[in-house]
């Protein structure tokens, strides 16, 4: 058993004293330890200890039951931080996702029950005292993932492990050792029975904690984990793009490297963008019927996909109006009525997101930044000066409401909507006449016409 010097913040050797005060052995454990003795950033930090439940519920002021069912309490210090202390555990029996487990004497039984020998470190706060039964430092150093134990046994007591493991290897650029390769392979075919919520965590750490995700997303695609999870995106795999070199799947991957990891919503469009691409490309090469609007396609899909993953309305909205926006960027726009429209349709609010992917996109699609984005950053230009113009681009911002139509005699109804839709398109033409007085005017003659707004 070695020693080694970690920095944890200082409440964690505060809480790992308490317990052995108390009597009871207590080490820090999982991901913070591996990144640590990586020379990473920590991360959170956890504690595990023989300590029961109530035991450390008792020894602390302020604790939160964050999972007490599974032996976890969480310990609230000083400086706010929600510090988790996990009592020891066995697995009695495990289902390929829930585990019966029961609580256990010593530390090595509890590192016995983890994934992968590089999480299966311990690291005793008080003494610096490291405890790696199964190789993980030396795994570290070789920079190899490889279960604790029988490859297939650990992936068939948990099928997220598959999951886990491929987003280890993408993230510190790890070779999965070839048992433990071949082991995850085959219990791909599993994966559905994994919970959406749980598919849905383990894409979004991908996405907002790895630099460049396409590590993590092309093994995904060489393991068989995209057909399993995401065939819709699966599809886009050998689906070339006109006049370039990489596939739609390679672009996609390429697209959210280039994103910022801090907006995993942009990465999200990206990933998911292509959904509609494939029969579009069979059209284009005279292979399959007309088809709609990839865009409208992808954005039908893709929220069928993320509402499979649960994933919030409001994460579903965001996401389909970039796809339904466009990751080309509309160039052909010239005219000031014209990019009103458009940001009419598209919603300015989401104006900063779209330029990130435009600009991102054509990075990838020009490889150097001259002449081939003039036309971009012109059109970039145009739009935000009709956004600060203060021109009406929503229905919100129109002069005239329905209570304004029912002031004029106009009952609720169908004939409401054609209406303010007929104003909207006069005031995107002409942003001047967005005046309560005028539009009142326009209504009036419209009746007078027996028009109901259509122009």
């Amino acid at each position: 058993m070695k020693e080694a010097e970690l920095h944890p913040p200082g409440y964690v050797r505060w809480a790992a004293r308490t317990l052995e005060d108390a009597g009871y052995e207590t080490w820090a454990v999982g991901g913070a330890i591996r990144n640590a003795l990586l020379g990473l950033p920590s991360g959170d930090w956890d504690l595990a200890t023989r300590a029961r439940p109530e035991v450390v519920r008792s020894l602390f002021r302020k604790t939160v039951p964050v999972g007490i069912e599974h032996g976890t309490v969480g310990v609230l210090t000083r400086e706010g931080t929600l510090l988790e202390v996990t009592t020891f555990r066995r697995d009695i029996e495990t289902f390929g996702r829930k585990a019966v487990v029961e609580f256990a004497e010593t530390v090595e039984e509890d590192l016995s029950r983890r994934d992968f020998t590089v999480n299966a470190i311990a690291w005793h706060p008080l003494t610096a005292r490291v405890l790696d039964p199964f190789g993980g430092e030396k795994d570290l150093r070789q920079r190899v993932i490889r279960t604790v134990g029988d490859p297939r046994e650990r992936f068939s007591e948990d099928y997220l492990r598959v999951l886990r493991g491929l987003r280890f290897s993408g993230r510190f650029r790890f070779l999965i050792e070839e048992a433990t390769w071949e082991a995850l392979v085959a219990s791909t075919q599993h994966l559905g029975i994994l919970s959406p919520e749980r598919v849905r965590e383990e894409l979004m750490k991908v996405l907002s904690g790895d630099p460049r995700p396409s590590g993590t997303l092309s093994l995904y695609g060489v393991s068989g984990v995209l057909q399993a999870l995401y065939p819709e995106v699966a599809a886009a795999r050998g689906c070339r793009r006109r006049n370039r070199e990489e596939d739609l799947w390679t672009h996609t991957l390429l697209l959210m490297d280039a994103l910022p990891q801090r907006r995993p919503t942009l990465r999200l469009a990206a990933f998911f963008h292509g959904v509609g691409a494939p029969e579009s490309a069979q059209k284009e090469e005279g292979r399959g019927p007309a088809e709609v609007d990839p865009q409208a396609r992808a954005r039908e899909r893709a929220a069928a996909l993320m509402f499979r993953l649960r994933f919030s309305n409001a994460e579903v909205r965001t996401v389909t109006e970039l796809i339904q926006a466009g990751l080309e960027a509309p160039v052909e726009l010239e005219d000031s009525p014209g990019v009103r429209r458009w940001l009419h349709r598209s919603d300015p609010d989401h104006l900063p997101s779209l330029a990130r992917l435009w600009v991102a996109k054509a990075r990838l699609d020009h490889r150097r930044w001259g002449t081939a984005y003039r036309p971009l950053v012109d059109l970039l230009r145009h739009l935000r000066a009709e956004v600060h113009s203060g021109a009406p681009l929503r229905s919100t911002d129109l002069a005239l409401d329905g209570r304004d139509l029912i002031s004029l005699g106009l009952k609720p109804g169908p004939r409401f909507s054609e209406i303010l839709g007929g104003l909207m398109e006069l005031v995107l033409d002409e942003p001047h006449l967005n005046r309560s007085d005028l539009l009142r005017e326009v209504v009036v003659g419209w009746l007078a016409e027996g028009s109901g707004g259509g122009r």
